[in-house]
């Protein structure tokens, strides 16, 4: 049986997410805005909490943890090399280890550019790739400690994974990144789609997170800095992908 994976709105616009493997009764959380809503949503299933997974340091990802923990002692995991600045981690992983949420295997993968030591964690059996603020739906996060060719080197991590991978990111700011998609991208019906989806979405207050990777491939413009449509709408026929998603980021900073 696949992973049950419940979206757990957290703060202003944050995301949680409980991954519970129904055959082993583990029940592993990414990330931890704030306590009290991932409280309820375990009371709620009547789970139990065995894992917690940190993408990264920032507050918004982690101030909810010794609430957490008052109730569910869970182990905590995290990236070796972003340990100084990481709640204390029970399991410190490197880049391309591999982790279990009962039976189902995953791997941590660094996708460092909104923050050094970001990671990411990929559960292909389900089918999942939690990115919080690297990869986002119709976006991805501000490169505040990397650089922008290290960013684009993260993203790219992603176009590799099967088309049908649900992407769980960390935050609600798919109408923000549609207008801004639109604006560099103007053209691509795909995108004009679904924005229109997402529109229609956040009138009734229905989450557009989690995505599909094929949605991403095909209108994410951080993700297309490689392809020739998305060069030709800024100009820039013929220029390195970096150059691209460079000028891509610069715009959204500025827009």
């Amino acid at each position: 049986m696949p992973l049950e994976i419940l979206t757990i709105p957290c703060l202003q616009d944050n995301y949680a997410f409980l991954a519970h493997d129904p055959e082993t009764g583990t029940t592993a959380l990414v990330d931890i805005p704030e306590a009290a809503p991932i409280l309820a949503a375990l009371e709620d299933k009547g789970w139990s909490l065995d894992l917690i997974l940190i993408t990264h340091h920032h507050w918004d990802h982690v101030e909810g943890l010794d609430g957490v923990l008052a109730k569910h002692p869970a182990k905590v995991v995290g990236n070796a090399a972003d340990k100084d600045r990481l709640p204390k981690l029970d399991v410190a992983l490197s880049d391309g280890d591999r982790l279990s949420i009962g039976n189902e295997t995953g791997v941590m993968f660094d996708v460092s550019g909104h923050t050094i030591g970001h990671v990411a964690f990929h559960f292909p059996a389900a089918k999942a790739v939690f990115t919080a603020d690297s990869l986002m739906a119709l976006g991805c996060g501000r490169v505040f400690e990397g650089t922008m060719p290290q960013m684009w080197e993260s993203l790219s991590k992603f176009t590799t994974l099967p088309g049908d991978t649900v992407v769980y990111s960390g935050h609600e700011y798919t109408a923000s990144n549609a207008k801004f998609a639109l604006s560099v991208d103007p053209d691509n019906l795909a995108l004009q789609k679904r924005a229109e989806q997402i529109d229609a979405a956040r009138k009734t207050g229905t989450p557009t997170v989690p995505s599909i990777l094929s949605d991403e491939l095909a209108t994410n413009p951080f993700l297309r800095a490689h392809t020739a449509e998305l060069a030709a709408a800024l100009g820039m026929q013929g220029t390195d992908p970096k150059e691209v998603f460079t000028e891509t980021r610069t715009r959204k900073d500025n827009f």
